[in-house]
């Protein structure tokens, strides 16, 4: 296929023209097809460190690099100088700060949404998700992810939704749609002893022709043949540091790497080639908490999926990989300090995270049963003061509020004190407007520009794949 006379009369140019063209495909192709030969992407791995911060990034190098003598696979690529890389404006439709539904949505729609919906404009407008555009061209398609498989962030590549809540409705479009492989969280939306309508969606799989897996052994064990379904825990996975500190967790739940790795050999050998999202949906829920085990943890095990993901695409040399996030959260970062670097390195000692801590502690535990529980979480413990502060959430004199929550526990309130040990400070428990970390590895990497919009991500990959906008 002639790339440059494909962009020039075809649709992606047309609807480009229109939109401002989001990517000047014009003017950049003469130089892409110098450099890359026409090549185009075969496959499209997309990972997604939801709600990660610069500062996020940059804790987990750090973490690594002073544990293990070596820093993160990411940013391993910019040493290397081996991606493009560029920053992100990552606004909705209704807001410069973003939710996750209107940030994947800007990727699988290739418009800007309102907060909360799912490929669905302010004008009751519907976008096709990009998954299915691909699907349509003949490829393969899955997500995995640590939370829920039906939440907003692999939901905005695959279904059209006016409320990312609808996680019920998204578990049945997705069988409708015939992805090849999900995997998650969020038996609470598959079950019929827990679904609202009481509905077995697993057996609608089966009928369909599905494996569904439902724990770490089943998934290993499963078929590369078959389009397949994991579902391994009822809401979200649970974090990174709590699954390695328990030997239930680590032989149940898949990591997701693991996760990467089981739907890449699934779909690699596909002749049309496949898309991929990889999602460390988990990176955003520690942030809300401002829970710093429970987020240098999983952002690490979303670096074990990027090493996955780089290791398969220098081998096939026809996958293009893109490595971003849809919003920061909280702004976390190391505070200046006399000893910020023994306080830092403290945290390589923690093996459980604050969620775990505030659960373990109830109404009835003491001052030094709290202690009890701080050092074996933390190898550090706070004040009889702090543990009596700690205690009073407990009694009903005050709960905190914040997304991810339920239980009300004193999450704001334990992270401030264990900025004394561990000098991570955080700015908030919610999204923020940043521009974020962008990086794109194999063949099509070359159309990125130093500075995007996160719509221009939908059409870059239609590009970089050679699939005409026409759905």
């Amino acid at each position: 296929m002639d790339r440059r006379r494909f962009f020039r009369n075809g649709s992606i140019f047309t609807l480009g023209a229109a939109l401002v063209n989001p990517l000047d495909a014009v003017s950049n192709t003469v130089e892409f097809d110098t450099i890359r030969k026409n090549k185009k992407a075969k496959n499209i791995i997309f990972l997604v460190s939801d709600g990660m911060s610069t500062g996020t990034l940059n804790m987990a190098d750090l973490y690594l690099n002073r544990k293990m003598g070596k820093g993160s696979n990411w940013l391993q690529l910019y040493r290397d100088n081996r991606v493009n890389r560029a920053l992100m404006d990552t606004a909705s439709a209704s807001s410069i700060v973003t939710d996750s539904s209107a940030g994947s949505s800007s990727w699988g729609g290739g418009f800007r949404v309102n907060n909360g919906s799912l490929n669905v404009g302010p004008n009751g407008e519907v976008h096709m998700p990009i998954w299915q555009k691909f699907k349509k061209a003949g490829k393969m398609a899955g997500c995995v992810t640590t939370v829920p498989i039906t939440h907003a962030t692999p939901a905005g590549f695959c279904v059209n939704s006016k409320s990312r809540n609808a996680q019920e409705d998204i578990a049945e479009q997705y069988l409708d749609l015939g992805f090849d492989i999900m995997m998650g969280g969020g038996n609470t939306y598959f079950s019929p002893e827990i679904r609202k309508d009481k509905k077995d969606v697993y057996a609608a799989y089966r009928t369909k022709g599905y494996q569904v897996v439902r724990n770490r052994k089943e998934m290993l064990a499963s078929d590369n043949n078959k389009p397949t379904l994991g579902v391994f825990y009822d809401d979200a996975l649970p974090y990174s540091i709590d699954r390695k500190s328990s030997k239930e967790l680590t032989e149940n739940i898949p990591t997701l790497a693991e996760m990467a790795q089981k739907a890449i050999d699934r779909m690699k050998n596909h002749k049309n080639g496949f898309v991929l999202q990889i999602e460390g949906g988990k990176v955003d829920w520690a942030a809300h908490a401002n829970d710093i085990g429970a987020l240098i943890y999983d952002q690490v095990a979303f670096d074990e999926a990027v090493k996955v993901a780089i290791d398969f695409a220098e081998k096939d040399k026809e996958t293009l990989v893109i490595i971003t996030t849809d919003h920061g959260n909280a702004n976390p970062g190391v505070i200046y300090g006399k000893y910020a670097n023994a306080n830092f390195d403290s945290i390589q000692n923690y093996t459980q995270t604050n969620e775990w801590v505030l659960n373990a502690i109830s109404p009835q535990s003491t001052v030094k049963q709290v202690h009890e529980i701080i050092e074996y979480a933390n190898g550090k413990t706070i004040s009889d003061d702090e543990a009596k502060t700690v205690l009073s959430y407990y009694d009903g004199l005050h709960k905190e509020e914040g997304l991810y929550n339920y239980k009300k526990l004193p999450y704001k309130a334990f992270s401030e004190m264990q900025q004394k040990t561990n000098s991570v400070g955080w700015i908030s428990m919610d999204h923020s407007a940043d521009y974020v970390e962008l990086a794109m590895f194999g063949p099509g990497s070359d159309l990125l520009k130093p500075f995007v919009k996160n719509t221009d991500l939908h059409y870059l990959m239609l590009q970089a794949a050679e699939v005409e906008n026409k759905f």
